[in-house]
């Protein structure tokens, strides 16, 4: 079997890449990631090089940028996109992925969690976003994911082992992508490989 060489920006994404694959039906069998788009980025040539052996999943978020188009179009630069290199972008951050399927985000956040946005992907600041519904979650679940007052991090320290173990028990691509444009067409790239190296 071929297996997929996934890129991410950070734990979390990592995470939610892992589960991509699986439903694809792809065996990841390296994980790289340094710690945000920085290293992504750098290492865009080495990506490509890699694609031509090995299928390469890269994971990122949009953040500011304008669209995952114009993102993908000013990393690449004049680098030529081997045909197994999926490049996909969260717009604009994973946690908009997560946001996507509201029944995983209720068992996580419990009953009391308030509205959940039907386009996640349109929203400026999916993070913050996620921290304010989780304001009102249970306390143990609230102390993980948001802040202390005065703390220097924007989340609270449990943030990505509260959301990876969402990700991994709960959250179910199929669900989220029917609130998420990015998301769908992440899984249907995955698809569309899978069915090219099968």
């Amino acid at each position: 079997m071929t297996w997929l060489v996934l890129a991410t920006e950070d734990e979390l994404s990592e995470t939610v890449g892992l589960c991509l694959a699986a439903e694809a039906g792809l065996e990841v069998g390296q994980q790289l990631r340094r710690g945000g788009f920085g290293y992504l980025k750098s290492r865009l040539r080495n990506f490509c090089e890699i694609a031509l052996h090995q299928p390469v999943f890269l994971l990122t978020d949009l953040d500011r940028t304008k669209c995952g188009s114009t993102l993908v179009d000013k990393w690449m630069g004049d680098l030529e996109r081997p045909e197994n290199f999926v490049f996909r972008v969260a717009v604009r951050e994973i946690e908009s992925w997560l946001l996507a399927d509201h029944d995983a985000i209720r068992s996580l956040l419990g009953g009391r969690v308030g509205r959940l946005p039907s386009d996640p992907d349109s929203l400026p600041d999916p993070k913050q976003a996620l921290l304010a519904l989780a304001a009102r979650a249970p306390r143990d679940i609230r102390d993980d994911l948001v802040a202390t007052e005065g703390a220097l991090a924007s989340q609270g320290l449990g943030y990505n082992a509260r959301l990876c173990h969402m990700v991994r028990q709960n959250w179910q691509p199929a669900r989220a992508a029917d609130r998420s444009a990015s998301l769908a067409k992440a899984r249907m790239r995955l698809k569309e490989l899978a069915e090219r190296i099968g």
